[in-house]
């Protein structure tokens, strides 16, 4: 490939094979990845610059917040990858309103311990090396889901470079429509450089760790969806369901919202309860921070190769739950992981952002670590199909048609393929993906 040339306000921001900062930049967290240049704009101008040479080039474009990069976009083999986590910074603008300024490139780590000064959170992921641009722009279901809702649903204002270089600050009346797709469908209309969210009042929750025995029909996880889809909104719960000798168990993580220790107790204990015996019960009060850790802030360099799908579901059925434990037992072995969600997620009117799934209960991420990979994860993923109501852009390594049209479904789908086409009309941000498949059905 011939040398790409490039402005000058750019040649101090690339990053090329054989440069010592490559290994590091070059890869995502489950997948090593060869581009040809990375580029490291560290202000609107310089992304725009690099997005007039990515468009000039020709070579697939992937656009990265830094973080793990779920979605299987984030690099790339011989293409460019727009990288933005410079533009990092977090800052108070407005106190009493609690309004914080995050830039597209920070990790959710940083905001945390930036925001506990204040007694203030944001509900961000589960993990403190996710990426805020990633994750900002797809949806963000994390530890506060049930009581915060989404991190979209607190974003007020979103700074972004469109495909054709300008710079637009999107708001509920400033390019509302703009607004509408940065929220659960950024990445295909424009490159975010900074968020405007409300935080919420928190500086401790309840954490709590359950181990119970789970019976093989699925009855175990019917309750725990029943539960949870029942409780006080302050309670968010996830579980991981795996064999256990000739048995199975399932762990179950709990954190509430709020620092009343008997509220915690009243909340978490009932969880011991659900499977056929309790095996493990533990709970403490913790900062917010300790679970979106800046212990957990490490470079990506393709060091848990794995690939995921998922699927929403309403609340459990005996038959979807059995299906689930189906998911489990399969001989590919294949890992389960549930995260509860209603609460404040499903407050917020359907077609108020992008991210439409408003009614479903339950979220059913399903991984293959190597040596099993995309048909094991396939043939897991058919047992869901027929529960399934929609899908999660940031828990899908392989996007295409079909995960486009899970994650917006009908009228949503059509609305977003159309922003996408008025906002990229060139198709630079839906060039193909890292692995080699389309990101969205064709017009």
């Amino acid at each position: 490939m011939t040398e790409l040339v490039l402005p000058d306000v750019l040649r101090e921001r690339a990053v090329r094979p054989g440069d010592r900062r490559y290994p590091l930049l070059r890869s995502t967290y489950t997948r090593v990845a060869a581009p040809a240049l990375i580029l490291l704009p560290e202000n609107a101008a310089e992304v725009a610059a690099a997005l007039e040479v990515a468009h000039d080039s020709g070579l697939p474009l992937s656009v990265r917040s830094g973080g793990h990069g779920l979605s299987g976009r984030s690099s790339n083999d011989g293409g460019i990858v727009l990288d933005v986590s410079a533009i990092d910074g977090v800052e108070v603008i407005d106190d009493g309103a609690r309004v914080i300024r995050v830039g597209a490139g920070a990790r959710w780590a940083n905001v945390a311990a930036a925001l506990a000064p204040h007694g203030w959170a944001i509900s961000s992921g589960d993990h403190g090396n996710v990426g805020v641009g990633g994750l900002a722009t797809a949806g963000g279901i994390g530890w506060l889901a049930r009581s915060y809702g989404l991190t979209i649903d607190h974003i007020r204002a979103v700074d972004v470079v469109l495909p054709d270089g300008r710079l637009v600050h999107a708001d509920a009346t400033h390019d509302p429509d703009l607004f509408w797709a940065m929220r659960g469908a950024g990445d295909g209309v424009g490159v975010a450089l900074a968020f405007e969210i409300e935080a919420t009042p928190l500086r401790a929750v309840g954490f709590g760790q359950v181990m119970v025995e789970a019976d093989r029909d699925g009855k175990t996880l019917r309750r725990w969806s029943e539960y949870l889809a029942a409780a006080p909104r302050e309670l968010t719960g996830n579980a991981m369901v795996f064999p256990d000798g000739t048995g199975f168990a399932a762990q179950f993580i709990a954190v509430v919202a709020g620092d009343d220790q008997d509220r915690v107790r009243d909340l978490i204990a009932p969880l011991a309860e659900l499977g056929v015996r309790p095996l493990d019960v533990a709970a403490q009060l913790v900062p917010y921070p300790a679970l979106v850790s800046t212990g957990h802030l490490h470079p990506n360099t393709g060091q848990q190769p794995a690939t995921t799908t998922n699927a929403l579901l309403p609340t459990l059925t005996d038959d979807s739950a059995r299906a689930l434990m189906d998911v489990a037992a399969a001989p590919g072995r294949t890992l389960l992981q549930l995260r509860a969600l209603g609460g404040a997620i499903n407050d917020v009117a359907p077609d108020a952002t992008a991210y439409t799934h408003r009614h479903q209960q339950v979220l059913a991420v399903l991984t293959q670590f190597p040596p099993g990979g995309g048909a094991e994860l396939d043939a897991a993923a058919a047992l869901l199909t027929p529960y399934a109501d929609g899908a999660y852009r940031n828990f899908e390594s392989r996007p295409d048609g079909v995960s486009f049209e899970g994650a917006f479904p009908g009228a949503t789908g059509e609305r977003v393929r159309d922003l996408h086409r008025r906002y990229d009309p060139d198709g630079l941000l839906r060039r193909v993906a890292a692995t080699g498949s389309a990101v969205e059905p064709a017009p």
